[in-house]
């Protein structure tokens, strides 16, 4: 159905406008009479001529889920009915492409389909975990409950992504610059300084002539190194995405010295953060681990919790596979083991996982501090070296002079 704009004015003389699908102008004539709203102007929306090209859309983010859930429960809360709800979040909601995500959930559910079977026709935007907990929260008639506590879950998951892109963007990105620095200064520089070289005549410097002969390298084999570079991300790429590549990776990166730490505490904290929040939506455990070691991001991390899920199916704790893995910390699986026997393993959860957020604050500042010396200090020296020896000649011939 068409989309028309409206615009009006209430009892009080105040001017309202909004948009709304109908049929026609007529049905939207009949709508405003009976929210007392004389209609000034009411025509059909425009079309927007890129609403086909897919990459041309504006993308669901994160954040819009994270609103769309904090509203959808503070609606549900209320005593709204859900089709009510999503009909008044549709209207809101400002990103084309949610909007039309939202219409066609809302027309799913409608039709009769429940509010998962809905979400989960858009696997991208509401994954497993997303998906399970609406349908636990649906059964249990405790959506409300459900929904807030996914807001929360995604807004902690965001804040630790955002602090781990934090702790790799600036060494990523000051080694870019440096590589930029030093190349630009071998390709075009150092020629133009080992010209003025020529015709002073005489042996250049030891240091001076490595420097020139990097540079001739580097001016001639400029497109090869280009080419290897782009060589190798593309095989990285092919063999991080077989089975046995992706392992390899994975496992490396947990034992890198400083980063493999950090690596390690983050997963620990999304692992806890997720089965705390999925135990404690009525989620089985069976089926929690199996979608937690799904949205793992690590194979290592992953092939421990199907060991884990392995383990219990067959009548063990949790805390018992978890230890033999070897990925987790003794101190997380004692204390998952006293929250097994307790029977408080979903509160027990959440707080190793604030405890591990805690941990990676530290390790990010940790890292951050220790990062910005050691790339000044590469920075100075790499730098600095090239322009010393540069001036190596001029200083031996003042010196002669």
């Amino acid at each position: 159905m068409p989309i028309y704009l409206w615009q009006g004015k209430n009892r009080k003389n105040e001017t309202k406008k909004g948009e709304m699908e109908a049929a026609d102008e007529d049905t939207v004539r009949a709508h405003l009479s009976r929210l007392k709203i004389i209609p000034t102007k009411i025509k059909p929306k425009p079309k927007d001529i890129f609403e086909n090209i897919a990459f041309l859309q504006p993308k669901v983010q994160t954040s819009d889920i994270m609103l769309f859930a904090r509203q959808f429960s503070t609606m549900i809360d209320a005593g709204l009915p859900i089709i009510q709800c999503l009909e008044i979040l549709l209207n809101q909601q400002e990103n084309v492409s949610f909007k039309k995500m939202l219409k066609d959930i809302k027309e799913s559910v409608e039709g009769g389909a429940t509010l998962a079977d809905a979400l989960k026709k858009y696997p991208q935007q509401f994954d497993n975990l997303f998906v399970n907990m609406v349908a636990a929260g649906e059964a249990g008639g405790i959506l409300d409950t459900i929904l807030r506590r996914l807001s929360a879950y995604m807004e902690k998951a965001a804040k630790l992504k955002s602090q781990i892109k934090g702790a790799m963007v600036y060494p990523i990105v000051t080694m870019i610059i440096a590589l930029v620095v030093v190349a630009v200064i071998l390709i075009f520089v150092i020629p133009v300084f080992e010209e003025m070289f020529a015709t002073m005549g005489g042996s250049l410097p030891t240091p001076t002539q490595i420097v020139v002969n990097m540079s001739e390298f580097a001016q001639s084999n400029m497109l090869y190194a280009i080419g290897a570079i782009i060589l190798s991300v593309i095989a990285f790429k092919k063999l991080y995405g077989t089975e046995k590549g992706r392992a390899f990776f994975d496992s490396l990166s947990l034992k890198l010295p400083i980063f493999g730490v950090l690596l390690r505490k983050v997963a620990v904290a999304k692992f806890t953060r997720t089965m705390g929040t999925m135990l404690s939506s009525g989620v089985a455990i069976l089926e929690a681990l199996d979608i937690v070691a799904k949205t793992a991001g690590n194979k290592t991390i992953e092939d421990a919790i199907y060991k884990v899920r392995s383990g219990i199916s067959e009548g063990r704790t949790m805390a018992d596979p978890l230890s033999e893995s070897g990925v987790f910390p003794p101190m997380v699986c004692q204390m998952i083991a006293v929250g097994e026997s307790t029977g408080a393993l979903d509160s027990m959860l959440e707080k190793i996982a604030d405890f591990y957020d805690e941990e990676v604050d530290q390790a990010v500042e940790n890292l951050t501090a220790l990062i910005e010396p050691f790339m000044l200090v590469f920075l100075g020296t790499v730098i600095g070296g090239l322009v010393v020896s540069m001036y190596l000649p001029v200083f031996k011939m003042a010196g002669g002079l």
